[in-house]
């Protein structure tokens, strides 16, 4: 793929009672607030983490517990939010680390730990250990369409129609037709691969899948450097406003409230820091909670038009943030079913079943072996263990945290089903595929 000790506090703090606690933003972090880090936990062994992202609107829950103050009332004064300027420059940042000019952790795809972690996507596969220790959205991502297939009116399903318009203008031209993704593996990736597959059109034969970074797609469009791209808010909102595209859906219609971004570490930052590690997520937690009230979406949209973050227009930032989709083809959603969740429906929870679908479609795609142990890979990577200790410092309400690792079956636009506990039966089932040999 072409790269272009104070009083005790209540058994449990409800998110409601959070939300209410931080109203009036950072400056009401007295009282209450301090009491939660105080009370309970440990002291954080260092106050310092350098933590990446890329400019896109989930990547919210850090600029806001930036904003806010989150980090600093959970003891981490020294937490640095920096931009990445593509994944592929997190991935080497996260390599290096921060003792070598790098990063700490990061906003990331949550599919990008398990391939360093493997060595997978790192230089000479030389592994680097990464932990998820939180989830930090649910859905909020699309795919759009260029305006030379306005006529089409291309919607989720009707991938077959688009399909034949793409494979029909190679034949006519000559030339490939290209579907962006951001990072090959990622989630992006991996829904456009989905939804092409799902229609019929093998995304190694039928079409080209090309790399470019987040901030790039709508240039790209613009100068017809691609048919369709995959990636999150703000750029198909600035796609539609620019009149250069069209959203075809969003992904959580193809896969209702899927994970998305996680907030990964690499493993030597939390074997070292492990009170650090849940004092950040903690914060990250509280920062989401805000993120999901909806009497704060505006505010979040306008922090994430900052240039310091996204630096876009808020106008290419709020609709989506606040729920309300304008596809760019007539059809008009307010406060949409498929929104973007922060905190709602275990939101943050890294659950297992989730991290165990994205490795069985990076085998489907070659990306991962077929004989991948998946199951002490998960083990290793996803530290599900830690969100659960640090809700319970938080005092997070016992329905918003998970009884069970697995969220169960999980079932796609199409009809197919997803069982994790028996992830080959749903490999199997799937009629395109290029698993590696050996």
């Amino acid at each position: 793929m072409p790269d272009i000790t104070p009083p005790a506090l209540p058994p449990t703090l409800s998110r409601r009672r959070l939300l209410q606690a931080t109203a009036g933003g950072a400056a009401a972090a007295t009282g209450l607030w301090p009491l939660v880090t105080q009370a309970q936990g440990t002291a954080p062994e260092t106050r310092a983490a350098k933590l990446g992202f890329i400019a896109l609107t989930d990547a919210a829950p850090l600029f806001v517990a930036d904003e806010k103050g989150f980090f600093k009332k959970h003891g981490m004064n020294e937490v640095e939010v920096l931009k990445q300027s593509s994944w592929g420059t997190t991935r080497d940042n996260l390599v290096l680390g921060s003792g070598k000019g790098g990063i700490d952790g990061a906003h990331i795809l949550t599919p990008m730990p398990y391939l360093m972690t493997t060595g997978a996507i790192t230089a000479n596969n030389v592994p680097t250990p990464m932990s998820i220790v939180a989830r930090l959205n649910l859905g909020g991502q699309c795919i759009s369409v260029g305006e030379e297939y306005r006529d089409l009116k291309v919607g989720l399903n009707d991938i077959k129609a688009f399909g034949k318009a793409l494979v029909d203008k190679r034949s006519k031209s000559g030339k490939a037709v290209n579907a962006a993704v951001t990072f090959p593996g990622g989630t992006h990736d991996l829904w456009m691969r989905y939804w092409m597959a799902a229609g019929g059109i093998d995304p190694n034969k039928d079409i080209s899948t090309i790399v470019v970074p987040p901030a790039q797609m709508v240039a790209n469009m613009k100068v017809g450097s691609m048919d369709t791209f995959c990636v999150c808010e703000p750029w198909h909102k600035q796609l539609i406003n620019q009149k250069i595209g069209y959203t075809a859906f969003t992904t959580s219609e193809l896969w209702m409230n899927h994970p998305e971004k996680a907030l990964g570490l690499r493993t030597d930052y939390v074997s070292a820091n492990p009170n650090a590690t849940k004092a950040l997520i903690k914060a990250v937690m509280e920062a989401q909670m805000w993120c999901e009230d909806p009497k704060n979406r505006a505010e979040v949209a306008e922090i994430c038009a900052r240039r310091r973050w996204i630096n876009a227009p808020v106008a290419d930032v709020i609709d989506r943030v606040k729920g309300d989709f304008d596809y760019g083809t007539g059809r008009v959603e307010a406060n949409s079913r498929f929104q973007m969740r922060f905190w709602k429906d275990h939101a943050s929870y890294p659950f297992q079943s989730h991290d165990l679908w994205f490795l069985i479609e990076d085998m489907r795609w070659g990306y991962l072996p077929p004989s991948l142990d998946t199951k002490a890979l998960i083990a290793k990577v996803n530290r599900e263990d830690l969100w659960r200790a640090a809700a319970k410092e938080l005092g997070v309400a016992a329905a918003d945290i998970p009884a069970s690792t697995s969220r169960g079956p999980e079932t796609f636009f199409d009809g197919k089903v997803f069982d994790p506990a028996n992830p080959k039966k749903y490999l199997d089932s799937l009629a395109i595929k290029a698993l590696k040999t050996a």
